[in-house]
């Protein structure tokens, strides 16, 4: 199946899909629908289920892409790296409402390639990325501005995330760690990892 991807881009497993999110990262979720498209930065996402792997996300009712998501049924959730923190901040301060006569992969020279099932532009550099179709839930939508897609495809860049995890943090360097969002464009990435080692049960006394 041709893919978008350079060769260091590899599918995901579907039921390691999940993964991707599981840092607590923010994310972008970039959206099309006849002839717009848009990109958001979102701190607030999560994973939901394994198999099928679905997730969620908050799209304020503002957005040009909560707008786009709607009419078009899909959306692609992309996990950036710490290298992509100056496009996460401009992207989630910037609405595409607001950008005159071109949209934000215009007007700030995001590079970006097409997806594989869905039509929402992947946007390149990313540590990973999930095709989503829309799970309609209008209640959900409407009064929490969650919404539930249904990852149709995922991929990642080995050089973070390679045979279903992302990789140590010593074999990562700084610059392909996820960012995590303070508030004020403010970002921290993971600086430390433990393992954790299972307590063995305290005896009856």
């Amino acid at each position: 199946m041709h893919t978008p991807f350079p060769p260091h881009v590899l599918p995901v497993e579907p039921t390691h899909a999940y993964r991707l999110l599981n840092t607590g990262a923010s994310v972008l979720v970039s959206s099309a629908h006849a002839g717009r498209r848009d990109v958001m930065a979102c701190a607030w996402n999560v994973a939901l289920e394994f198999e099928p792997p679905k997730l969620a996300v908050c799209l304020d009712k503002a957005t040009l892409t909560r707008e786009l998501v709607e009419a078009s049924g899909s959306f692609v959730v992309a996990v950036p790296r710490a290298a992509q923190a100056d496009l996460v901040a401009t992207v989630g301060s910037v609405s595409g409402r607001d950008v005159a006569g071109q949209d934000k992969f215009s007007a700030f020279n995001i590079r970006h390639a097409p997806a594989t099932q869905v039509d929402a532009p992947l946007v390149e550099g990313c540590i990973g990325w999930l095709e989503c179709r829309l799970i309609p839930e209008p209640h959900l939508q409407q009064a929490h501005d969650l919404f539930i897609g249904q990852a149709v495809a995922a991929w990642a860049d080995e050089r973070a995330f390679a045979h279903g995890k992302f990789l140590a943090l010593e074999a990562t360097p700084p610059e392909w760690r996820t960012l995590h969002h303070l508030g004020a464009g403010n970002f921290v990435i993971p600086g430390a990892q433990i393992k954790g080692r299972q307590l063995a049960p305290r005896a009856p006394s």
